[in-house]
């Protein structure tokens, strides 16, 4: 079979050398008489039946696809490495012809993470994000007082909630160029809460830009109506303005803001932005993005909202992706320095902590977990001061605590769901495959008659090869047959099928995939048993699934085994 990457229980899963009787590394010229031998016994006009007429173009479209498939060097190559699955994944059109088995696999490993991307994102449309902020300042704060002694032990630190804030926002195509969405967020602080639903249209213009209209309400702010564009001015810069107003309690409160970006080489980029309104202010900002680095300096004066910021990202090249973050920020308010980790935990997810030191705002943990196009947010504020113990908490708690988690939990947890859920889809996908195969099975063996009376006739007329009974599957022997049962299907006809010259030649690929054959036991060792005549004398072979077997030349054996 060839080496797949996907489950060898999936019934698609056919083996196009097998279907031939060819070896793996047959030639051009083995595989066109292979072709042309089975074409004429599966051809559709040569039946009138209707329903083995359409039995015999299913056989005869298999054998053609088989062919086509082995025939073209470049698609063999891919079948050879990964199948029948990595013929269908799509993309191969567009790679080079002449690529090594290595840079194949490179190229399909690319080409499934793309698809699997495409199919996430269409799965995943909604998006939301959920924040959830601890206070546990009670863990270090409670000492600070100089007459501490005095007070009288309360039991436990006082640790509570103190904010929470939900957001969603649900994305729907209107049509090929419009697309609505809609969103909401409800918000608590310290008891005081508020909320905002709006609803965003956005038209894509031209391939160089879109527009978006957005109407908004709130029971705090108000109303707000907002409108938003973004063009491509050129293959290197782009634009957008954005312009709303707010209907306040306290009056129309108008905003605008501009933003333009150019690519300054492939790897950075630079961004100016202009905001008016509430919060007036003016950003400019460098980032610089690698396989292996993210660099970003931001400086935005405003008043009283002016700051300097630099931020730095190492990416380890690894399979969990992780992430190594730190960043400097100082204005106005103060200073605050972030330093944190992140890494890919599943399939889907990715765990972050970040730790920010700051003055005034003491120390906070921040934890967040992304799963898919959900965001999950845990602001721990540990501390009001700069506190050595607090940072050092901050630092070593969450990691001692997931290096615990993942190796006592996440990963015999992991592995036990993959093996269940893995045993079950076998299980399954046996079951089916199983069934269908037995089905196209007896439609081949209800093709192949008229053929094998002519070839029985013949071989009769010169004392030749004729297979009287044949086996195919697993046999149990008589002392082991009341713990097992024996699971063979009669290939008789498929093998006299495939006499030719009072010769049988089978290659070392799995008997499965011949014509007429199917696997009735997938998973465990199966073998072929064969009793024949041959110049007047019987005969009886039995060789296992992939071995070849020549006859009347094979040695013949003289095992028994039980049928019933």
């Amino acid at each position: 079979m060839a080496t797949s990457l996907e489950d060898d229980t999936e019934p698609n899963n056919q083996d196009y050398y097998s279907l031939l009787n060819v070896r793996r590394e047959a030639t051009l010229e083995e595989l066109k008489a292979s072709y042309r031998r089975l074409c004429m016994l599966y051809h559709p006009d040569k039946h009138r039946d209707p329903e083995l007429k359409e039995q015999a173009e299913q056989l005869f479209n298999q054998v053609q696809q088989a062919f086509t498939v082995l025939s073209d060097e470049h698609s063999r190559a891919i079948y050879d490495l990964f199948g029948k699955k990595g013929l269908e994944v799509e993309g191969w059109e567009v790679v080079e012809r002449k690529r090594t088995p290595a840079e194949i696999r490179e190229e399909y490993d690319r080409l499934q993470r793309e698809r699997e991307e495409r199919k996430l994102q269409q799965r995943t449309n909604p998006k939301g994000t959920i924040s959830v902020g601890v206070d546990a300042t009670d863990l270090f704060d409670r000492y600070d007082d100089d007459d501490f002694e005095e007070v009288p032990s309360s039991g436990f630190p006082h640790i509570e909630i103190n904010k929470m804030h939900i957001s969603q926002s649900i994305e729907a195509p209107l049509t090929n160029s419009d697309t609505a969405v809609l969103s909401g967020s409800l918000s608590t602080h310290n008891g005081n809460g508020g909320g905002s639903i709006n609803m965003t249209v956005r038209r894509v213009t031209s391939a160089k830009g879109w527009g978006e209209v957005e109407f908004g309400a709130g029971d705090i702010l108000g109303p707000l109506v907002g409108l938003k564009m973004f063009r491509n001015m050129t293959q290197r810069c782009w634009m957008t303005a954005q312009c709303g107003l707010q209907f306040s309690p306290r009056g129309l409160r108008p905003s605008c803001s501009l933003m333009t970006a150019r690519h300054l080489d492939n790897n950075t980029m630079g961004y100016l932005q202009w905001r008016w309104g509430l919060n007036s202010a003016m950003t400019t900002s460098l980032v610089r993005d690698t396989k292996s680095t993210h660099l970003t300096l931001a400086l935005q004066l405003s008043v009283p909202h002016s700051y300097l910021m630099v931020s730095y990202q190492y990416k380890f090249q690894d399979e969990d992706q992780t992430k190594v973050k730190g960043s400097l920020k100082t204005g106005w308010f103060g200073t605050v320095v972030e330093y944190g980790a992140e890494r890919k935990i599943s399939r889907h997810s990715v765990l972050s902590a970040t730790v920010s030191v700051g003055v005034p705002q003491g120390v906070t943990l921040k934890i967040k977990l992304s799963r898919a196009s959900q965001t999950y947010l845990f602001p721990v504020h540990l501390t009001d001061q700069l506190l050595p113990s607090a940072v050092f908490y901050a630092t070593v708690g969450p990691l001692l605590f997931y290096l615990a988690v993942h190796r006592l939990v996440i990963i015999p947890s992991h592995r036990s769901r993959r093996n269940s859920q893995e045993l079950e889809l076998q299980r399954i996908n046996s079951a089916t495959d199983i069934a269908k195969k037995k089905q196209e099975a007896e439609s081949a063996v209800l093709l192949m008659q008229e053929s094998v009376k002519r070839i029985i006739d013949a071989e009769e007329s010169k004392m030749g090869l004729i297979i009287l009974n044949a086996w195919y599957g697993k046999f149990v022997s008589e002392i082991s047959q009341k713990q097992e049962k024996t699971k063979v299907a009669d290939v008789t006809v498929p093998l006299q099928c495939l006499v030719k010259d009072s010769k049988l030649i089978l290659t070392e690929a799995s008997k499965a995939g011949l014509p007429g054959f199917y696997d009735p036991c997938v998973g465990e060792e199966k073998s072929l048993k064969l009793l024949y005549q041959f110049r007047g004398v019987m005969h009886q072979v039995i060789c296992a699934d992939t071995e070849s077997l020549r006859i009347p030349s094979n040695v013949r054996s003289t095992n028994t085994l039980s049928l019933s």
